[in-house]
């Protein structure tokens, strides 16, 4: 059953977190909202970005998107909010709906595909429904028939365009008007001024790109055009620096891009040309996808080369915040790819502030320091740390240790730890070069410091293993698990139960597990959690649905959550098609502060229920963990219409408590919850109401 062995001490270490991690962590958020109250409105959204930043290594996904709404609320420019707009999205991406595509709208603002392109700051609530939630209104404008653009043509021209063998009837004060270029060639002292044919046969100019020039100049509209024209009209309008009309063509055009296809066949176009709206529409599109388009080379050739860069900066698209996005991205997918060093180095050359530098030189150092290459992961740590960020010396000392520098490396972390104001993972990394009862003690003053760090509970749990003190590893490693739950902790105690022979324990973690991390690999990647249940499987008795809907009931009345998240993994492997099932999984998870598994349980259970009642008690939870209270009660209410249940009344009753009671609301809602209770459930969840009592004190 241990076919990799037990993991050793010696292979054990922390990585070096990919953040901005600062030294006084309260003092510099403390700095950061003094200066989001005293700063101009342009400066907030990028203030709120190094909000996001610093608050990244805490892992709290609501307190990011916080960060992310206010970014996106103040950003002023198409551009910013293209990116910001993209970024919330991807950040919710585990509570949408089975069937929605990239592009369509939430129905909010903040991340509406169409109030992205337009510019502008709209400070308004940041859940507030955009253009598209509202009724559809055919447009009231007049519509110009052919027949009179035609009768204008012919009574108003008094100048023509000579294009091969055919002349174009234009009038001349309205193409003058098109741009300065034109309003000197025909109302000035050029010899143009004086005739009443010009040849633009050498211009490389078709017949119907100029009568649609001459069109549009008496018309101002460019809708009655195929796009193919309106590209070639864009092209004509950057030559001649027709302004007015290359807007129009740029709005124009971005209607058109809706998918993959499109971007690849118009974004060349709007580089080309500089269409600024066009360029935002493609990008848009290539975010959303995200990360999927990730993994198109043609996609890639877009950002990731100093060229592309520089061309997508010509279009007003190049910027540190859309390499961030795009290198995070990156990262998440494959730390140690060529196009994640790319548009890190792309990120590098975006940066101007002091943090942006200090962190994209950070995260350089963190993917060459995974890609092994440890003289170029020590340069960029080392200039990182120039850049004021003191956490890259763990960076620096970690590629001094990998290069055998070992005494250099602990010199550096002891410097460090005499400086400054003691933080855990200072000692957590200087234990790393420290050995026998100096290492244990660095280990306990990290723990002491910053209970949060998993790596010194692994560490002194496997050091207790190697010693046969299996019930003690065990025990060491319980205490983390009891208040942070982590698949790779999970996983250590899990091997420590198979060594001991409990097979049973080591399923239920194995189970619990997979259920945080459903493709999680085992013994260092070498062995999926789905194939090491099927052998415990062997080793341990297995109940019927019945029997473990027995042991549900008494795991969630003992409040053992790992216990019943095993049992409801087992019992999904059975019936993986019930949405119940799913919905306990996201309660249990959202007790024990796992933010992003539970969304995705919760978004299962959305998409598969079999009811319009129990999904919009689903709808209404994710609303409700993503802040739009108004809307989650509202689907609470539509779930009561059709069908009185205890989970509708206990999801309005739960929407309307968080905020501040006063005593007449207080009872409205202890009346929901005895409404809930009168209702048929399975038992699980009516102990919960319980939070009732505490209202009768208010």
């Amino acid at each position: 059953m241990l076919p990799f062995g037990l993991p050793k001490t010696d292979h054990l270490e922390p990585t070096i977190e990919p953040h901005l991690k600062p030294i006084q962590l309260v003092e510099t958020l403390a700095d950061l909202y003094r200066r989001l109250g005293t700063c101009l409105e342009s400066e907030k959204s990028l203030i709120c970005i190094e909000q996001y930043s610093i608050l990244s290594s805490l892992g709290d996904p609501k307190l990011l998107r916080r960060c992310l709404r206010a970014a996106r609320q103040h950003a002023f420019d198409v551009h910013s909010k293209v990116v910001l707009s993209a970024l919330l999205r991807y950040e919710r991406r585990e509570d949408e709906h089975d069937g929605i595509s990239p592009m369509d709208c939430s129905s909010f603002i903040l991340e509406c595909p169409k109030a992205t392109l337009e510019s502008g700051c709209d400070l308004n609530s940041i859940y507030d429904h955009c253009k598209c939630y509202q009724e559809c209104t055919n447009s009231a404008d007049a519509q110009i028939s052919k027949e009179d653009e035609l009768l204008t043509l012919e009574e108003d021209s008094d100048i023509s365009f000579c294009v091969g063998n055919e002349e174009i009837d234009c009038v001349r004060s309205k193409i003058a008007a098109l741009s300065t270029p034109f309003k000197a060639m025909l109302c000035g002292s050029f010899i143009e001024s004086k005739r009443s044919k010009i040849d633009f046969s050498q211009n490389g100019i078709s017949v119907e790109l100029m009568k649609a020039v001459d069109l549009y100049s008496r018309t101002k509209r460019v809708d009655m055009f195929s796009p193919k024209i309106v590209l070639e009209l864009l092209s004509f309008a950057e030559r001649f620096c027709c302004e007015e009309m290359k807007s129009a063509c740029d709005i124009h055009l971005a209607t058109f891009v809706n998918c993959m296809e499109d971007v690849l066949v118009l974004i060349e176009y709007g580089l080309e040309d500089r269409a600024n709206v066009l360029v935002a529409s493609c990008l848009q599109v290539l975010l959303r996808e995200l990360p999927s388009s990730l993994h198109s080379p043609k996609v890639m050739r877009i950002f990731c080369s100093s060229e592309a860069r520089e061309r997508l900066a010509s279009a007003g698209h190049a910027s540190f915040l859309l390499y961030y996005f795009l290198s995070q991205v990156a990262m998440e997918e494959d730390k140690v790819s060529n196009t994640t060093v790319m548009l890190l180095e792309r990120l590098k050359e975006c940066a101007t502030l002091k943090w942006q530098k200090a962190l994209a030189l950070h995260q350089l150092g963190c993917v060459w320091l995974e890609r092994l290459e440890y003289k170029s992961a020590q340069c960029y740590f080392e200039a990182a740390t120039e850049a004021g960020h003191v956490y890259s010396l763990a960076g620096i000392a970690r590629s001094r240790y990998k290069q055998g520098e070992q005494h250099s490396a602990y010199k550096l972390m002891n410097t460090l730890i005499s400086e400054y104001k003691a933080v855990g993972w200072m000692y957590q990394e200087r234990s790393l070069y420290n050995t026998g009862e100096n290492k244990i003690a660095d280990l306990n003053t990290a723990t002491e410091l910053d209970p949060t760090l998993s790596f010194p509970y692994k560490y002194r749990a496997v050091s207790k293993a190697e010693k046969k003190q299996t019930k003690d590893a065990i025990s060491e490693i319980d205490r983390i698990i009891q208040f942070k739950l982590a698949p790779d902790c999970l996983e250590l105690r899990a091997w420590f139960f198979i060594a001991i022979e409990d097979y049973g324990s080591a399923l239920r973690d194995i189970r619990a597990m997979l259920t945080l991390e459903p493709s999680y690999k085992m013994f260092n990647v070498r062995l999926s959690g789905d194939d090491l249940i099927d052998l415990l499987n062997h080793k341990v008795q297995q109940g019927s649905q019945a029997d473990c809907w027995l042991q549900l009931c008494d795991q969630w009345s003992s409040i053992d959550d790992i216990g019943s998240l095993a049992i409801i993994h087992q019992m999904l492997v059975n019936d993986p098609w019930k949405s119940l099932l799913r919905f306990r999984q996201s309660l249990l998870l959202l007790r024990l502060n796992c933010k992003k598994a539970a969304m995705r349980c919760l978004q299962l259970a959305c998409n598969l229920s079999s009811s319009e009642h129990e999904k919009l008690i689903y709808e209404g939870w994710i609303l409700y963990d993503t802040g739009h209270r108004e809307e989650a009660l509202a689907k609470a209410e539509k779930s009561i219409l059709i069908q009185r249940s205890f989970e509708a009344f206990f999801l309005k009753a739960y929407t309307l408590s968080d905020s501040n009671l006063d005593p007449e609301s207080s009872s409205y809602v202890i009346e929901l919850l005895e409404e809930a209770i009168r209702c048929p459930s399975d038992g699980l969840r009516k102990g919960q109401v319980s939070v009732g009592t505490f209202f009768k004190y208010l």
